[in-house]
């Protein structure tokens, strides 16, 4: 079966699509094969696949093959199994006939020998040539057709259909399609299930020494194809994996050792994507395929199904594993394969993996999260060819070219020199090339950092080349070890042969005098000379000509000019597709290897904003290693540029990074352009934040306290990461309140330049005064030179000894509270008892300092309305010592001014100056008392009251405000302000009642006197003034019947005097009109009170001298007395109610008759019944829920002034609920309820009964 590949190959070649076999019996072909051509491919066709589940296919390909044709009839009777899959799918027979003798006698012994053969499927089309208005042809065509159905097709299967060519089509056509997919899909299960026996044979056969894996080979690709020719790509891709998987298991089984291959010219360049790079019959080799050729054709075909399948990720993610892995194959046969064979074939395999992935991707065909992995891939495979690439241009000289970053060294370092079985050695006549290399290693400096930065250059090999490629030639020298090393400084991976701080050229120096003390350079011996490094150059660049067939790849290594172009080709497509990926570090990092190119060959621009982005990457993962590579490198770029804001930015991030990454030096170097440039002239002066150079924090210990509008002083802690002493010629913090977010910020400023030693530094800043509150540090500005700076850093406050002790987390400790102003002082009144009215009265404040100086303060002092102070006598001021609390700073409440207190020998006596007084010293800071003449002024008089009337005394007649305004502090900057209630009251209360009425119609009144102030009231005399109606007994003169004057009142007691009055006759109208309406009591009192408690003897009537007599007060009441009430004017009757009751929904009349018993009084109508003499104002109330009024509820009905008038009110009235519920009732509301008689009384309750049962009427439930 072997022998059969070649073959196989070409019938693989030349077949792509399905064959459908035609036997044209009545040479019918020419005419209907443009139609039938016209269908290809088909549009849907459904298919099973391998598990025999449908698939769906569209725009399945196939070709229309006469029987006849060469293509069908040259093929040997032993090839159709082995190659059953390019046999026709179905046969397509096509036949006419109009004569039904014919038809029996010749068509149809035809028909039944061509059907035959079990094996193939077919169907019959049969063609009508009858003319439409020939109806004789038509039906015989007809009989035909039916004849052909009852001999052809049967109930299972229909095997026939008819295509007219002169009449309509109808459904032919799909019926022709149907009846072809038919076909396909038997013949393909049919063929499927043949080549899985087959396959499965061999399968069970693969232990035993017949076995070969050719044979199954074809098998199985065989099958593979036969799906991709039907476009069942899914099944032929898993056909070729488990192929792979059947190779590699019998690779690793089989003890034979096999040709690997890849020797012959053009192998360096990958054939992933190319299953015809070679023939079968060249990969072969006794009955074996060679690894390095059949791994690449199973790979190339997969990734072309896989491309049919619109997957190219999966080709790219398959094909990166497929490398990796390839490449680790090819290392282990290095030895035997052209020098760099492995690094030329990587770089071949990612470029065609990349292009080809890359042209059948289309965005937005698959998930986002797919897409991204996919460019990751892409920016993979870019990354490989890239090493791969620096790797041979290194070998050829070109490494003095490549910047020897960190990401460059990393993957240099650690990827292996070649292993060649023998290094290559120089070819004759190439002493000019190996003078030119010299020259150019000679030639090559070392770029110099700025800044003066020195630094180890990174290495670039995992060891030294020219030792690995002397200890791998034929023969070892045995001549000077430095002879090895031409002159050049040693440098290995480990990077330990050179201290750090050393320069490059030293180190040359160094060496170049170790080989001068040594033998000389033209050394003879019998044994070979270790080749130079140039010589390894010229050596490994003829080998690599040879090895590399690619002439573009040839090219990019011709020069450095092409190498970098090369270089950064695949760098920027390895950046940008790791931008559009997940890993976009990586993308970062490789535009800092892009920049360093641009910044070799002077474009700084473009340098610049790469370098930019590398360096806000490491800085915001925290890699300070990697950043202090290329931050000097962005700071050159940026001095260049004249990026003045940009330069400066730089600065200050070199010196914020670790010190041990640079020297004192270097620090300083940093420092020095930091300030030379902030004092120079810029032009265009930008904020600098040097957030993490400067730090600042409070003070340890408790926040600074101050009340709310005083200053002070702030002490902050400074953390300077400069490596000198720097001056700053101005200063400011901004404070941030904790409590409101909306008070913004307030900025502190420093009066004078401040010099900022390295580490930590103590400076205080003036504090203008605050809103209260809690205060935090927000941001220290300032400016250096003409530079304006900025930090956000916040230190946590070190250590006392520690002066190198920076931090970067906010401080949640307030470093400035501001108290509100009520804990300052306390304004309160020194009692709370009533003082008198319309008398001068002393009232005292208590001012009591709480923990503050009331130096050169001043009182304001606003009375409110009815209250004025006696501005003709001095206001007095003393100390108040509270005995029973000591502390400072209790806040008063009304109970604790009632305590006791002593007043010590502090006094003195104040004016008050357009309504201020000024504080003495003495008071700034004890408690103290100021005592204020005050008038409270009433012009009402006081009413008495009935016994039985209860006391309500009203505390808004009596109360007074006095509006208090203390300023103090510095520059009375501090304020507090509190209205004062003070509370007057009259000295008496006065009830009355008739205590007894005698026969002769004496009454006796008694009066009653409350005492309302807390002094002793002592009542000298008091007489009773009547009003009209009234008159004493006897010839009294208004005063009390018995006498016990002076009588003594204590605080809140009361006393009783007994008048005896008379009912007076009634007086002339002229008469009646001078007199009062109320009676009026007179009193005449004293008091005896202390100021400290409450009311007290008025200022004006204390005694000047211990000897004279007290002064008396006048009280006066009014009394209102009325006439008792005999005989009633009106009298109210409820009439009876309907004798059949009362009940729910039926409207009745409520009744009632009012009738006047005497004639009107005008002291009975009142004044809104004085217009209406000749009616009655009546009102009918009744609950809303029980009832519903009808008429009107309140109004007039007209009644005579003259005795025995009536007048009947009646009211249309509607019960609501059932039960015994209270009736309306008749109010007369001008009325005197003394005047009016019920007779007969209304009824307490009646009875309301249900509804009657109706049809009509619903209780809801």
């Amino acid at each position: 079966m072997a022998t059969l590949l070649a073959q196989f190959q070409t019938i693989k070649n030349s077949s792509d699509h399905l064959v459908i076999a035609v036997e044209d019996v009545s040479d019918l072909w020419p005419i209907v094969k443009t139609g039938f051509e016209e269908r290809l491919p088909f549009r849907t066709a459904c298919l099973n696949n391998k598990t025999r589940n449908p698939v769906v296919v569209e725009k399945l390909p196939a070709e229309f093959i006469l029987t006849t044709d060469s293509r069908l009839r040259s093929r040997f009777p032993q090839e159709q199994l082995l190659f059953w899959f390019r046999e026709p799918y179905a046969t397509i027979i096509l036949v006419t006939c109009e004569d039904l003798d014919e038809f029996k006698t010749i068509l149809k012994p035809r028909l039944k020998l061509i059907v035959q053969n079990d094996e193939r499927e077919w169907f019959i089309v049969f063609v009508s040539k009858a003319q439409p208005h020939n109806d004789q042809a038509a039906k015989l065509a007809k009989k035909v057709y039916a004849k052909i159905e009852v001999d052809f097709s049967s109930k299972k299967r229909e095997r026939c259909c008819k295509l007219d060519m002169h009449g309509p089509e109808a459904n032919f056509w799909e019926e022709l399609e149907f009846k072809i997919m038919e076909c396909i899909r038997n013949t393909l299960d049919k063929r499927i299930q043949f080549y899985e026996d087959e396959i499965r044979k061999l399968s069970e056969q693969r232990f035993m020494p017949v076995w070969n894996f050719c044979n199954f080979f074809i098998l199985k690709e065989s099958l593979a194809f036969m799906f991709e020719m039907a476009h069942l790509h899914e099944d032929s891709l898993r056909e070729y994996d488990e192929l792979e998987l059947c190779y590699l298991e019998t690779v690793n089984m089989n003890g034979k050792q096999w040709d690997f291959g890849g020797m012959d010219h053009g192998d360096d360049q990958a054939a992933l994507l190319n299953p015809g790079n070679k023939p079968l019959t060249q990969i072969i080799q006794d009955d074996s395929f060679r690894e390095f050729e059949f791994k690449q054709y199973l790979f190339a075909c997969q990734a072309k199904l896989l491309f049919k399948l619109s997957r190219p990720f999966e080709v790219a993610s398959r094909g990166y594993s497929f490398i990796i892995s390839f490449s680790k194959s090819l290392g282990q046969r290095e030895s035997m394969l052209p020098f760099c064979m492995r690094e030329v074939w990587v770089i071949t395999a990612c470029l065609a993996l990349i292009n080809g992935t890359a042209s059948h991707y289309s965005d937005g065909q698959v998930t986002p999260d797919i897409e991204k992995e996919f460019y990751r891939l892409q920016g993979d495979l870019y990354s490989l060819c890239r090493v791969k690439f620096m790797r041979l241009a290194y070998l050829i000289g070109y490494g003095s070219d490549i910047e020897r970053s960190p990401v460059n060294s990393a993957s240099l370092s650690m990827l292996p020199w070649p292993k060649p079985a023998v290094w290559p050695l120089v070819p004759p006549g190439a002493s000019s090339e190996v003078l030119a290399k010299e020259k150019m290693i000679l030639q090559a400096t070392p770029r110099v950092k700025h800044f003066g930065i020195q630094r180890k250059p990174l290495p670039l090999e995992p060891s030294v080349l020219l030792r690995e490629a002397n200890r791998r030639r034929a023969s070892l020298s045995a001549g000077n070890v430095f002879e090895l090393f031409d002159g050049l400084p040693i440098t290995d991976g480990s990077g330990s042969d050179v201290p750090p701080r050393m320069s490059p050229s030293a180190n040359m120096h160094k060496v170049s005098m170790s080989r001068t003390n040594s033998s000389p350079g033209n050394f003879e011996s019998s044994i070979d000379r270790p080749m130079r490094l140039a010589e390894i150059y010229v050596a490994a660049e003829h080998a690599l000509k040879s090895t590399i067939s690619d002439p573009d790849i040839w090219k990019s290594l011709s020069s450095v000019e092409e190498f970098e172009n090369k270089y950064l080709e695949l760098s920027r497509g390895a950046a940008e597709n790791y931008h559009r990926s997940w890993w976009r570090r990586h993308g970062v990092v490789l535009d800092g290897e892009i920049a360093a190119v641009f910044h070799k060959h002077g474009n700084f621009d473009l340098a610049a904003k790469s370098y930019e982005k590398v360096c806000a990457l490491y800085a915001g993962e925290g890699w300070q290693d990697l950043l202090a590579e290329v931050l000097p490198n962005l700071a050159e770029c940026q001095k260049i540029l004249n990026d003045q804001a940009g330069y400066l930015s730089s600065c200050v991030r070199l010196l914020s990074l670790d010190k041990g990454l640079f020297s004192t030096k270097e620090r300083q170097a940093f420092q020095s352009e930091l300030v030379f440039l902030a004092h120079s002239e810029m032009k265009h002066p930008v904020p600098l934040d040097v957030s993490s150079l400067i730090t600042f924090s409070g003070n340890p210990g408790p926040p600074l306290e101050l009340c709310d509008g005083d200053p002070g002083t702030l002490s902050v802690t400074l953390w300077s990461g400069f490596p000198d002493e720097i001056t700053l010629e101005s200063l400011s913090l901004t404070l941030m309140a904790t409590n409101n977010a909306d008070d913004g910020v307030k900025a502190i400023r420093s009066s004078a330049a401040t010099i900022l030693m390295p580490g930590r530094n103590s400076i205080t800043l003036s504090l203008p005064p605050q809103k209260p509150g809690s205060y935090v540090l927000g941001v220290l500005t300032g400016q250096i030179g003409h530079l304006r700076f900025r930090s956000h850093s916040f230190s946590k406050g070190g250590p006392a000894d520690s002066d190198d002790f920076m931090s970067y987390e906010k401080p949640t400790r307030p470093i400035l509270k501001v108290f509100k102003p009520r804990s300052l002082v306390d304004l309160a009144p020194a009692v709370s008892s009533a003082l008198l009215i319309n008398e001068p009265q002393w009232f005292g404040i208590i001012i009591k300092p709480i923990k503050y100086s009331l130096k050169g303060a001043v009182l304001n002092i606003d009375t409110g309305p009815g209250l004025k102070i006696e501005e003709c006598h001095a206001i007095e001021m003393e100390r108040y010592a509270d005995i029973s609390q000591n502390r400072a700073d209790v806040v008063y409440s009304d109970d604790a001014r009632k305590t006791d207190f002593t007043v010590t020998e502090e006094f003195k006596q104040l004016t008050l100056q357009d309504g201020r007084i000024e504080l003495p010293e003495w008071a700034s800071g004890i408690n103290s008392v100021l005592w204020i003449p005050v008038r409270a002024i009433s012009d009402s008089l006081a009413r008495g009251t009935n016994t039985a009337i209860p006391l309500q005394q009203s505390l808004v007649d009596g109360l007074r405000t006095i509006a208090l305004k203390l300023e103090f502090g510095i520059s009375h900057n501090q304020s507090f302000e509190r209205t004062v209630a003070v509370h007057f009251t009259d000295p008496f209360h006065v009830t009355t009642r008739v205590a007894d009425k005698c026969n002769d119609g004496t009454l006796l009144l008694q009066v009653i006197l409350h005492s309302q102030v807390k002094a002793s009231l002592t009542i000298y005399d008091a007489w009773l003034e009547l009003q009209d109606g009234f008159a004493h007994t006897g010839q009294g003169d208004g005063r009390p019947t018995s006498s016990f004057f002076p009588l003594v009142v204590s605080p809140t007691f009361k006393a009783g005097m007994m008048f005896s009055i008379c009912l007076a006759t009634p007086m002339a109208e002229d008469e009646a009109k001078v007199l009062h309406p109320d009676s009026i009591l007179h009193i005449k009192y004293g008091i005896a009170g202390d100021r400290i408690l409450g009311a007290h003897n008025p200022v004006v009537l204390e005694p000047k001298e211990s000897g004279d007599a007290p002064q008396h007060l006048i009280f006066r009441s009014a009394l209102a007395l009325q006439q008792p009430v005999l005989d009633p004017c009106l009298a109210v009757g409820f009439l009876p109610l309907p004798s059949n009751g009362l009940r729910v929904g039926q409207l009745v009349t409520m009744q009632w008759r009012v009738e006047r018993l005497k004639d009107s009084d005008e002291n009975v109508l009142s004044e809104k019944n004085a217009s209406h003499e000749n009616a009655v104002l009546y009102q009918v109330n009744a609950s809303s829920e029980n009832w519903m009024i009808a008429g009107r509820k309140r109004g007039h009905a007209p009644l005579s002034i003259k005795q025995g008038s009536r007048i009947v009110i009646s009211i249309l009235c509607l019960p609501l609920v059932a039960g015994y519920v209270r009736p309306p009732q008749l109010t007369l509301p001008n009325i005197d309820e003394t005047n009016i008689s019920c007779n007969p009384p209304g009824p307490h309750l009646v009875c309301v009964l249900p509804p009657a049962l109706s049809s009509s009427y619903c209780i809801p439930a």
